[in-house]
């Protein structure tokens, strides 16, 4: 049995993103494929993450068991646990909406995900896949655009780093330029997306 940890980072709601029309899809498709696998669903407005805070001592425990209790250590055990990954978030401002990495600040800490040795870090993760679920309003994927694209390329350095060893994105891109059918678009992006559940 897998663990599957499904992050979601979306302002919005699950019938008005069209990110999360992809990515629950792919969830609904998975649980169908796998059905003995334990999904955890982690919605970060829900869980209301904020910003790491000023007195950082505030992170310290004297074991595991604390830490996984912790109001903020508790997100790096589960990330570094998941056998699989799927995160969702729209394109925001080149990026990703400012609470996912928050969340990420909150998953990368020394001694849990990653840590030092003479050779360098090294990542601690367990997970072997992660699929990233990302819509665009432009096509940021080909040029002259697609060296703004930050959030993707920053998903895939940061997570690697931590020991993610296989990285996917599914992207409906161009969803608001002019002339484009949108929901063909996005029809075609979560076709891949449950192509690739079969397998994931």
């Amino acid at each position: 049995m897998a663990k599957v940890l499904y992050i979601k980072a979306n302002a919005k709601s699950a019938s008005e993103s069209r990110t999360f029309k992809m990515s629950d899809a792919f969830i609904e498709e998975y649980k169908a494929s796998n059905p003995d696998d334990e999904i955890t669903t982690l919605d970060l407005y829900d869980e209301e993450i904020g910003f790491l805070p000023r007195d950082l001592s505030s992170l310290r425990v004297s074991s595991e068991e604390e830490g996984r209790v912790h109001p903020v250590l508790k997100y790096a055990y589960q990330f570094r646990d998941a056998d699989k990954i799927v995160i969702a978030a729209p394109f925001w401002n080149l990026s990703f909406p400012a609470i996912l990495k928050a969340y990420l600040d909150y998953v990368t800490v020394s001694g849990i995900t990653f840590k030092y040795t003479e050779q360098g870090p090294v990542g601690l993760v367990n997970s072997d896949k992660l699929v990233y679920f990302v819509s665009r309003g432009g096509d940021y994927c080909e040029a002259p655009f697609c060296d703004l694209e930050m959030g993707e390329r920053y998903l895939r350095v940061l997570t690697n780093f931590l020991g993610v060893k296989t990285f996917q994105t599914i992207s409906a891109d161009g969803l608001d330029v002019i002339g484009n059918d949108a929901a063909a678009i996005l029809a075609e992006a979560t076709k891949k997306g449950l192509s690739l559940a079969k397998n994931f």
